[in-house]
């Protein structure tokens, strides 16, 4: 195994809890071909001519408050067994391994995964729904944001909320609504509200037939969120997955969605078994990134494919960086993103990086 530190940085700094986060840092992972670790790909190469071990690219760029540090990431890929307790580490293993399994077998990687895990491979899809995202702002921004997403061809569009006082952002989901009377609209709290707050506005979000409301209250009070469903709009829950397995979550009857980040629950495979326990459980799940470079970003939007009738995912994130780890071989087009054609994560298009 091969790693290359790289540093990208954000297009505008991302306001997380830890404060402002300017560059997404991490490490590539390389597996196999020359002087690599092919894991279980040991036979053939991508050619499948029998030269040598395929090779396989993979990323693990922790996120404060989801992930392990930086160092522990690093630490954790110099060991060689990175496991639950440094997620980004093993996702960048995991997809590396899953990547060259893939081009050894010259197959898509979405097929592979799909053909190796909890669905059926009947149910790969070539093209994976995305959502639109709209930050903080007035009720007017917020409308015009709206409004311009659907016109690029956002079918779904998530609008940030919590930030402001709970009237305000009432005035801001409803001028949502105006914009795009057909639009699925979802809104997302990031754990802001408290419980009488949070009432309100499911409340009101019912009203404007909002699809879901993420996180609305804190990552650790599952049972709020639970006393929260069944109100007209659904609950999604996205920070509760970096502090409980999706089966706690879901035993708890905490959600109607999950928002799976395989960055931080440790790969894709991890990823899809967490998507077959919610549909298991009768909740749905929509798979989204940790703001991640090229890669990931194609880990995460093989791994939407391979969900039978994913809804809109969250992986239209490429913009938020002023530069990348290389060429987007899956840009978003008409509110979806297509799987590249060709064996592994893109066939050749990123062959410059193994």
């Amino acid at each position: 195994m091969r790693l290359e530190r790289f540093s990208l940085r954000l297009a505008d700094p991302l306001e997380t809890a830890n404060g402002p986060i300017e560059a997404r840092e991490g490490f590539l992972v390389r597996v196999g071909g020359p002087g690599g670790d092919g894991g279980r790909a040991e036979d053939g190469d991508e050619d499948g001519n029998g030269d040598g071990p395929a090779s396989g690219l993979g990323e693990a760029t922790p996120l404060p408050g989801w992930t392990e540090s930086l160092d522990d990431c690093r630490a954790a890929l110099d060991g060689g067994n990175p496991d639950a307790t440094t997620p980004a580490a093993r996702h960048g293993v995991s997809l590396a391994r899953a990547d060259a399994d893939a081009r050894r077998a010259g197959e898509r990687l979405c097929d592979r995964l799909a053909a190796e895990g909890p669905f059926d491979s009947d149910g790969v899809t070539d093209a994976v729904p995305v959502n639109a995202t709209v930050g903080d702002g007035t009720s007017e921004e917020t409308a015009d944001a709206v409004r311009d997403a659907v016109d690029e061809g956002f079918d779904a569009v998530k609008v940030k909320v919590g930030a402001r006082e709970a009237a305000a952002d009432r005035e801001r989901l409803r001028a949502a609504r105006d914009a795009a009377p057909d639009a699925e609209l979802r809104a997302d709290a990031n754990g802001a509200w408290d419980r009488e707050t949070a009432e309100e506005m499911l409340d009101a979000a019912a009203d404007l037939g909002f699809a879901y409301v993420e996180q609305p209250l804190s990552a650790e009070n599952l049972s709020g969120l639970a006393s929260l469903r069944g109100r007209g709009v659904g609950v999604g829950v996205d920070e509760s997955l970096a502090s409980h397995s999706a089966r706690e979550v879901l035993a708890a009857d905490a959600a109607d969605v999950l928002v799976l980040k395989p960055m931080a629950l440790g790969g894709p495979d991890r990823t899809l078994d967490a998507a077959r326990a919610a549909r298991d459980a009768g909740a749905d799940a929509v798979v989204t990134t940790t703001i991640d470079g090229v890669v990931a970003r194609l880990g995460a939007l093989h791994v939407a494919a391979a969900v039978p009738d994913v809804r809109a995912c969250g992986l239209a994130t490429g913009s938020l960086l002023a530069e990348d780890l290389g060429p987007d071989p899956a840009p978003v087009r008409d509110g979806e993103m297509t799987v590249p054609e060709g064996p592994g994560l893109a066939g050749g298009a990123l062959d410059s990086l193994y």
